[in-house]
């Protein structure tokens, strides 16, 4: 299996759109209502809010593929792109999702590997991310990780509010 990650450009707006979009409703339909999830998807992946996050300095993007296919990404936030202030000495994993048919080999480890890698790269003191307070499965890997639930704050699905953990980790 040949694992490659790649930075994602301007140019990958409407591959990234599918992932995200995959991913997502993966992820998250069983839990949620139709209306909520599409009212999230319309908002958070539209191709115009998209481009608008490709397009900012301070986030990244990255796809990895298994061969040919983009199987999973990873977003990464700095400075003011991140979804809570945390201050410049941290990056943020906003978005790290792996398509269900390539969960289980080891791609999540790797994108975490790259926003270590990064974070390290630009002298960051902490990693951080949320995730919703039922998904146990990310909440493992992100334990196994070495992250440490450090608060919560709160995530609209729709307009139905859920519950997200802060997970930070000290780099040293």
């Amino acid at each position: 299996m040949m694992i490659t990650i790649l930075k994602c450009t301007f140019e990958d707006a409407r591959a990234l759109q599918t992932i995200s979009v995959e991913t997502f409703i993966e992820t998250f339909q069983e839990q949620n209502s139709p209306e909520h999830l599409n009212a999230y998807l319309d908002k958070a992946y539209s191709l115009n809010q998209l481009k608008h996050e490709l397009a900012n300095r301070s986030s990244q993007f990255f796809f990895v593929y298994v061969g040919q296919e983009v199987a999973g990404y990873l977003k990464v936030n700095t400075d003011e792109a991140q979804s809570e202030a945390m201050g410049e000495e941290a990056l943020e994993v906003e978005r790290i999702y792996v398509k269900k048919k390539f969960q289980k080999h080891g791609l999540g480890k790797h994108l975490m590997n790259k926003a270590m890698e990064i974070a390290q790269e630009q002298k960051k003191k902490k990693i951080w991310l949320g995730v919703w307070e039922e998904n146990e499965n990310a909440i493992a890997f992100y334990q196994k990780k070495g992250f440490l639930q450090s608060g919560s704050h709160s995530f609209f699905m729709g307009d139905d509010e859920q519950v997200d953990l802060i997970m930070t980790k000290v780099l040293s």
